[in-house]
């Protein structure tokens, strides 16, 4: 099996030019985050260094627009993923004091100084789930 490798070369081509956008716009975000500030700079920086210079000026609007909404799904998939992250959490938790309460060695407020993540209130709740199917 043979991989090209792109890289960015001392020639004018559209791909390394493209490469060379791609290395300031992370530049960019890494300095400013993923707000808009770091897509115009980029344009902006890119127009300056003659680096996709006739495209951007002919279509700047629609680098933004576009730009942003990848910023957006970015931002979106980040949230699923926290969210995700966070009710796997919240379940494992509840795993954990469930099997605590079940063997009954332990108060609800002892199981809430171990599981910080549930509140008593929450355990009250599970106790009394657990009640009802024994």
């Amino acid at each position: 099996m043979k991989a090209k490798v792109i890289y960015e070369r001392d020639t004018d081509d559209i791909i390394n030019q493209y490469i060379i956008f791609c290395k300031v716009f992370n530049e960019q975000t890494t300095q400013h985050g993923m707000i808009q500030k770091a897509v115009t700079e980029t344009i902006r920086i890119c127009k300056d260094r003659n680096v996709l210079r006739e495209y951007l000026a002919q279509r700047e609007k629609e680098v933004v627009t576009i730009m942003m909404s990848l910023f957006d799904e970015e931002q979106i998939m980040k949230s699923f993923i926290r969210s995700e992250r966070h009710e796997a959490v919240q379940e494992s938790a509840r795993e954990t004091a469930k099997k605590l309460i079940i063997k009954g060695k332990m108060s609800l407020d002892e199981i809430a100084d171990c599981v910080p993540s549930l509140s008593l209130d929450e355990l009250k709740e599970l106790e009394a789930e657990i009640m009802q199917l024994a």
